[in-house]
This record gives structure tokens, sequence and C-alpha cells, in this order.
């Protein structure tokens, strides 16, 4: 059954066409992801599907009753309530039964015995809801979007915007809708976070809309991914990178097929231009026939080019020494809050190392401390000879607001030609009267593809990247990691980016475990690791790093329940259907005894007989099969 389509969506915002044409529909259950440039109109069609916009034309169809929410990608939350009453709001229908409830229970108390029927039907709607649940609930997804026991008795309105947009998934995902729209929901999610968010979806029912960057997760997720170019889109069956895989697939097929339809054209003109010169009539009358030919032709449109894509390289410059960077017993402190602590590691040359842990452990400001951008409590850390240092700041405060995009480069490489600053700039997409542009009106791409822009021109051999990834769209994602790739120097980076990881991590730092846990490998390897063994305090091992023990165990219950339900409904059909075929069964021999001498009539009286006998016999072993597995739960 369609829960939601799309139907000829234009949109423009003066002559600036954003989308034109998109057409899909979704059945209820279907993940849909959406991709495209930044710029493309993703957020766009969501706000139109979710009504915020007007479309210039076109129309969308939601099914009849079917409710739908949606998660902005700048989520905003202002309140006086508390984080926990906040979140406690997801389940507002459950809050008034209780309400409704604890009234009853003081005119019982109070001697009124005229409602303790209504007392107890309520009670049992309550239990049915999960009244006895939500507040249990609720309080374990604060805790997996990482709040704690002092946040959560914050007012919303102190909030970072992080934890705004967080605590606005966890109220959406925690009572979800039918239809789930969700604009770059892993935003400001640790890797933990990130695999909790998807086990939670996994097992919901509802109609999921997403536009993300995240690969991983558009991998885990979505079962249609929808490619929006140059304002079109089209529809791919299965994940990301399946999606991948086809859309070159349909390029190529597309670019064969029309070079072959302009090699049969070319041809047949130049078929044409012969007879022509020979200028006799039957000459002339092939002509006009090839010609008619031409005209008859569905002319097919040449594969559009690629969108402009940034380009870039990382020359690493001078060689370093082989040990790059030695850090011992590094700890660092904000008052009584405790980052981290007894850090230590050796990185030498070639390593690929990435920090993890969950949000708030510290990753970002053990990369300031090694930058100098800020100290550490105790403990020492030494580069090693000759190591040229470049930093990548998530926050891009290395810019300078009142400068324009030319001004920003020129005065940090000031020997540099006006048109080798121009072509850098131009190689990162700054073209024409982009380069002056302020950089504070500049959006978070084009900050974040300007600092890249610097870092490529000053040739350093170490690198160190805090969240590189944040604010590009998965072709330039795809660009820096090419040219990491061919990055001879060494990288220390910390991020979010799962695919991004696994493509590039040959060491993995996670400064969340006490002592640090140093896994020299890739990251696929990591997580095998984590999934397999003990950590160092002898716990039992983690499934992945969002799986505990208890999370598992509420999953598998999840399933064991799933299981029964389909048992039992699938004993109740086929019990139905056995009734039904007993009662042909009567019915077919009632019409074979009165069937007389007419044997072809008979034969196939018999052969529907055989059938329905056959049919009914399967029906009990099902039913037989099904009630034994059931047995076991």
């Amino acid at each position: 059954m369609i829960s939601v389509s799309c139907d000829n969506i234009h949109l423009s915002f003066g002559v600036e066409k954003i989308l034109d044409g998109i057409s899909f529909a979704l059945n209820e259950g279907d993940r849909l992801g959406i991709v495209g440039v930044n710029g493309a109109g993703k957020s766009s069609l969501l706000k139109i599907i979710m009504g915020e916009y007007d479309s210039t034309e076109g129309s969308v169809y939601i099914s009849k009753e079917k409710t739908i929410g949606m998660l902005s990608q700048n989520a905003v939350l202002s309140s006086e309530r508390t984080v926990y009453e906040e979140m406690l709001d997801a389940y507002s229908s459950i809050i008034k039964t209780e309400n409704e409830i604890a009234a009853l229970q003081s005119r019982i108390e109070n001697g009124d015995e005229s409602v303790i029927s209504a007392f107890t039907s309520l009670n049992d709607r309550f239990a049915a809801m999960g009244g006895y649940e939500y507040k249990s609930r609720a309080m374990s997804f604060l805790t997996k979007l990482g709040f704690s026991s002092e946040d959560i008795q914050k007012p919303v309105n102190t909030l970072s915007g992080g934890q705004k947009t967080r605590l606005a998934l966890g109220k959406l995902i925690l009572n979800p809708p039918d239809i789930l729209l969700l604009d770059e929901p892993t935003n400001h999610l640790d890797t933990q976070t990130l695999f909790w968010l998807e086990e939670i979806l996994a097992p919901l029912s509802s109609t999921v809309i997403t536009v993300s960057h995240d690969r991983y997760f558009l991998d885990k997720v979505c079962t249609k991914i929808l490619d929006i170019e140059y304002g079109k889109g089209k529809i791919y069956k299965g994940n990301y990178t399946s999606f991948v895989d086809s859309k070159e697939k349909d390029k190529e097929i597309q670019r064969r097929h029309y070079e072959n339809q302009q090699r049969q054209i070319a041809h047949m003109e130049a078929f044409i231009e012969q007879q022509k010169r020979w200028n006799r009539e039957k000459n002339i009358i092939a002509a006009e026939s090839r010609q008619k030919a031409i005209d008859r032709m569905v002319k097919l449109d040449a594969p559009d080019k690629a969108p402009d894509a940034v380009r870039m390289t990382f020359d690493s410059g001078s060689e370093s020494g082989q040990d790059i960077l030695t850090v011992k017993k590094l700890s660092k402190s904000y008052g009584e809050k405790r980052l981290f602590g007894d850090v230590s590691f050796l990185i030498k040359k070639g390593d690929f190392a990435f920090i993890t842990g969950k949000n708030g452990c510290g990753k970002s400001t053990l990369l300031k401390i090694l930058n100098g951008r800020s100290y550490p409590d105790g403990g020492t850390y030494e580069f090693g000879y000759n190591v040229r240092i470049g930093y990548y700041d998530q926050e891009n405060q290395q810019l300078h607001d009142e400068k324009t995009v030319i001004d920003e480069l020129w005065d940090e490489f000031p020997d540099a030609s006006q048109t080798k600053i121009r072509s850098l700039l131009a190689l990162f997409l700054f073209k024409g009267d982009d380069i002056k542009k302020q950089v504070c009106n500049l959006s978070g791409g084009e900050k974040a593809r300007l600092t890249m822009a610097k870092l490529m021109m000053r040739k350093n051999n170490v690198l160190l990247l805090d969240e590189p990834t944040n604010h590009l769209d998965i072709p330039t994602r795809e660009v820096l990691e090419q040219a990491l790739v061919g990055f001879g120097g060494t990288v220390i980076a910390v991020s979010h980016d799962r695919y991004f990881i696994s493509k590039l991590a040959s060491r993995i730092l996670d400064i969340e475990k006490q002592p640090l846990l140093d896994h020299k490998g890739s990251y696929d390897s990591y997580i095998s690791y984590l999934s397999r063994f003990s950590n160092d305090n002898g716990s039992t091992a983690e499934r992945s790093p969002s799986m505990t023990d208890r999370k598992a165990k509420y999953f598998e219950n999840k399933k064991n329940q799933a299981e029964k339900r389909r048992l039992e409904n699938l004993i109740k059909k086929t019990r139905a259907l056995a009734d039904t075929l007993e009662a042909q069964l009567e019915e077919l021999e009632e019409q074979i005894s009165e069937c007389g001498s007419d044997y072809v009539r008979l034969m196939e009286l018999d052969r529907k007989k055989t059938e329905a006998e056959e049919q009914l016999l399967s029906a009990y072993e099902t039913v037989e099969e099904a009630e034994i597995k059931l047995s076991e739960f």
C-alpha cells in the first residue's frame, strides 16, 4: 500500500530552478535515502513533503490517517522545561491516561466505588500503551543520545545546538510517526550513538525518508535511493553501495547508446551528402529517404556531465623521521570534568591513526593540544624530526569573517601569483564572483572547502584533521578520501564518518577506554576485535561499539516477540484456511454423489477433491509445526 508519493514536483526560487519534476512513490515500510550535491534541493524536498514549503508545481500524496513527523537539519527546541520533561512530552497520550487514572484512584480512595470498572479498564489500556515502561524508556534514549544525569535536569533553552538536535531526534523516534522524515539525522552523533540509531530504526514499521551524507548510515538503513542531479530525480533499489554501482552502469549504458546513435546518424548523413553530390533522380530519392529516417528517429540525449567536483591533492613536501609523535601520560580536565587521562601512544611515519570515543571524551581537545591550541594538565608530547604539521579545525576558526575568499588565501600566501591563487580556488569550486564573497557569508560547506584549500597549499607531512568531512557532500568526501589515499605523509584524525574511517584507517586510538586502546589495523578489524574479546577490565565482549549485553537482550526480546506474533497469526490464518477447505471437501463429496453417469464432470470433481485434500494436509502440517515452535518460547 502506498504510504507517500510525489508527483512531478517542481520548485523554483525566482529564476533559479531547484527541483525539476521529481516523482516517486513509497510503500509502507520503505526506507528512502535522498542524495545529491550540496544545494541540489534535498532538504527542500523534505519540507515540501512535510508541508512547510509549497511546490511551484506538482503534488504530494500522504495516505489517509497516516501521521508524519520531521527532524530538521537545524532542529530548534526552545523551552524552559528540563531535558527529561521535554523527552516525556513524546508520550503525551500516555501521560494524559496516567493523569486520568490518578483522578479515578483519588475518587475511589474517597469512597466512590462507581468508577472502579472505569479505573480497571483504564489501567489495562495504560499497560497496553506501555505506561509502566515509558519513563525508563525515555531515560534510556537520553543516555544513548549522550545526555548525562546532570544534562537531563538542564532547561532545554540552555542546551547547545547539537544537544537540541539530538533531543529532537530522540523525541521523534521515541514515539515514531507512520512517516518519518530525517534531515541529516547523524549530525552531532558520535559513533556509538550512530550504531544505536541504526539499530533503533531497523525494527520500526514507519516509512522513512532521510537526507544524509553518511554513506555507512545509508547502507545500513535504506532500501531505496533517490538521486537528485540537475533538479531531476531517479529512484534506485537497494542501499547506497548498490546505488553507486547501478548509477555507474546506467551512465555507461546511456553513453554507449548515445554514441552508437550518433555514429549511425553520422553514417546516414554522409550517405545523404554523397547522394546529393551525384545529383541524379534516384540519388535524390535515396537521400530524401535517409533524411526522413533520421527525422523519425527518437534522438537520445547526451549523458549529463557530472556536477562540478572539487579537485585536491596533498603534497607532503619534505620527508619526516620515522617517529612522528610520542605521547606520554597526557591528561586534560575542565573543572571537575575529566576528559581523558594517562593517554600514551607512539605514531610512526605513514600511520593513518583515527581517534575514537564518545562525544565529550576529549578527542578534539587532544588534537588542539597536539597543535598547540590548548594545554594538557599533565603528561608530555613531542613531535619527531622534520615534522611539518597541518591542522584542519572542524569549526573553521582559522578563517577571518571580514575577508573575501581570495584575500583569505592570498594574505596567507603573499608570494603566490594571482593566477595561482585563482586556479587553486577554482579547484575548490570558487569561480567568478564567488572569490569576492566575504567569509562570513559562506555556507558551512564553502568554509570547509576554503579551509581545505589553505591546507593543500601548505605542503605538510603530518595532517591533524578534526572532523574533516563535516559540511561536505558525498562527492567531496570521496575526493578527500582519494586525496588522502595518495598522501605520502602521516594522518592523525578525529571523525564520526565510519565510511571515511574504514577507507583510510590503519590504526584506531580509542581514548574512551582506560587505558587507551591502541588497535593496529583497519576500522573493520577494530569492530571485529570489540565483538570478539573482553575489554581490559574483564567485562563481557562488546558486540559492536553500541551493543551492550542489555541492549542485545532488548533486541533479542523484540525479535522473539515478533516471531511469536508471526507464528500466532500463521496458526490463526492456517486454521481458517483449513475450515474453508473442510467445507469445500464436504460440498465436493455431495456433488460427486449426485454426479451419476457424467464421467467427465466426475473426473473434474475428483481432481478438485484431491487438490483440496492435499492443501488441507499441508495446512494441518503447517499448524502443527508452528505450534511446536511457539511452545519453545
